[in-house]
C-alpha cells in the first residue's frame, strides 16, 4: 500500500519537532509535563471537531505527532490512558454530560486515569470479573467492592475506569457495567505497589471497599460492549508511536552487536535482520488498520505481533552483550540492591509483554473463535 505525508503534514511535523526541542526536558515532573502539553494544545489531537480537544488535527497529523514525540526523548506520558483509551470510549459511548465533564480536564493534562480491568483470580480472562457494584437507594451511585491488579499508574491517577459486575448471579460477559470511579476515597480505596524484577513498581494492586461511583458509561449491564470497544483503541496511532520506540531500541541492539563483535556471527546477523524486517511489517500492518479495518481480529493480531517481537528483541539485547550482560552498571549497595542498564531492563520488562493487555493465549482464542469461527473453548463456572 502507499502511505505518505502531504505538505500540511510536514508543516505540522516541523511545528511539533520545534516545540518538543524547546520544551521537552527529562527533569520535568510528570504531572507538570502533562499540563505543559495540554496548555500548548498537544493533548486530544483530533477531538476538535467534537468541541472537546485543544486543536484540530487530521489522522496523518496525529501519526506525525506520535512519531515526533517518540523520537524526541520527551518524558514518559502519565496521561496516555485517559487520552488514548478513555477519551475515545467516551466519544463513542458517553453522554454529553460525561464528555463535557471529563474530556476537557484530560485535554488540559489536569486529570490522570488508570484502568481497572484485570483481577487476581481471572488472569487475562476479562469476562471472569468478580468485582461487584451495587446501586445505592438514591439511584445515582454505585458502591464498588473488589480487587484489581496490574493497574498501571494507580498511585498517580485521579480516576479509574472500572469493569464491575452489577447483576448478582451473572456469569461471563453478562451483567457487567463500565464505571468511572474517583481514586481519592480514603478508607474506601487502597493502592499497593507491586515491585517488579526490574526494581521498579509500574503496576499496582487496587482494593475497593464500598467505593462510590456516580458515572456509568454505556448503560448498566452493557459494560462488556464498552470494554471491548475500549480495547480496540489500543491499536492505530498509539501502535505506530510504540514502533518508533521499538526502532530506537533495535538501533541500540545493533550498535551493541557491532561494539561486542557479535555482529560477525551469522546467526546473530540473521536475527538482527529478521527483527528489522518484522518491525517494518508491523508498521505496514498498523497503517493498514489505522482508519479501522472492521476486522474483529485486528487488535489481537497486532498484540501478538508486537509482544513476541519485543520479547525476542530483549533476548537479543543480552545475547549480543555476552557475559557483560550479567553485570550491572553500578556496585551493589543496601539502599540500591541492583541497578539495570537499558539492555537488561529491556530483557526483564519485555518478559511481561506476552502477558499484560491480554496474554498470547487469550489473543489466539479470540482469533480462533471470533474470526475463524472455531468451536468455543470450554469455560468453567465463575
Amino acid at each position: 500500500m502507499e502511505f505518505g505525508f502531504g505538505q500540511d503534514d510536514e508543516d505540522f511535523r516541523a511545528e511539533a519537532r520545534g516545540w518538543l526541542a524547546a520544551h521537552a526536558r527529562g527533569d520535568t515532573g510528570r504531572r507538570a509535563w502533562e499540563r505543559t502539553l495540554g496548555a500548548a494544545g498537544w493533548i486530544g489531537l483530533g477531538w476538535g471537531q467534537d468541541g472537546y480537544g485543544n486543536r484540530r488535527a487530521t489522522l496523518t497529523q496525529q501519526v506525525v505527532w506520535a512519531e515526533e514525540y517518540a523520537r524526541s526523548g520527551a518524558p514518559p506520558r502519565s496521561g496516555h490512558i485517559g487520552e488514548n483509551l478513555l477519551a475515545p470510549t467516551l466519544l463513542a459511548h458517553g453522554t454529553d454530560e460525561q464528555k463535557a465533564r471529563f474530556l476537557p480536564p484530560i485535554a488540559a493534562g489536569a486529570e490522570l486515569w488508570c484502568q481497572g480491568y484485570s483481577e487476581p483470580g481471572a488472569g487475562s480472562d476479562l469476562a471472569g470479573v468478580r468485582t461487584a457494584a451495587v446501586r445505592e437507594p438514591d439511584g445515582r451511585t454505585h458502591r464498588v467492592t473488589g480487587q484489581k491488579i496490574w493497574t498501571s499508574l494507580a498511585r498517580e491517577a485521579d480516576w479509574c475506569f472500572v469493569l464491575a459486575r452489577t447483576e448478582p448471579g451473572s456469569v461471563r460477559h453478562h451483567g457487567l457495567t463500565f464505571l468511572l470511579v474517583p481514586m481519592d476515597q480514603p478508607g474506601r480505596i487502597e493502592v499497593r505497589p507491586i515491585r517488579q524484577m526490574t526494581g521498579t513498581s509500574d503496576f499496582n494492586e487496587v482494593f475497593f471497599d464500598g467505593a462510590h461511583a456516580e458515572h456509568v458509561v454505556g448503560g448498566e449491564g452493557d459494560g462488556w460492549r464498552v470494554a471491548m470497544s475500549l480495547l480496540g483503541f489500543e491499536r492505530g496511532v498509539s501502535t505506530l508511536a510504540q514502533q518508533i520506540g521499538f526502532a530506537e531500541e533495535l538501533g541500540a541492539v545493533v550498535r551493541a552487536a557491532v561494539e561486542s563483535g557479535a555482529v560477525h556471527d551469522p546467526v546473530v546477523r540473521e536475527r538482527l535482520v529478521r527483527q528489522w524486517a518484522e518491525l517494518r511489517t508491523m508498521r505496514w500492518n498498523a497503517l493498514r488498520t489505522l482508519g479501522g479495518s472492521g476486522d474483529a481480529g485486528a487488535p489481537s493480531v497486532a498484540k501478538l505481533l508486537w509482544a513476541g517481537w519485543h520479547q525476542r528483541l530483549g533476548e537479543l539485547a543480552v545475547l549480543v552483550r555476552g557475559a557483560a550482560a550479567g553485570v550491572g552498571p553500578a556496585d551493589w549497595s543496601a539502599s540500591a540492591p541492583y541497578e539495570l542498564d537499558a539492555a537488561q531492563h529491556l530483557f526483564l520488562f519485555s518478559r511481561a509483554d506476552t502477558i499484560y493487555g491480554g496474554s498470547d493465549q487469550i489473543q489466539r482464542t479470540i482469533i480462533a473463535e471470533r474470526v475463524l469461527g472455531l468451536p468455543r473453548e470450554p469455560k468453567g463456572a465463575v
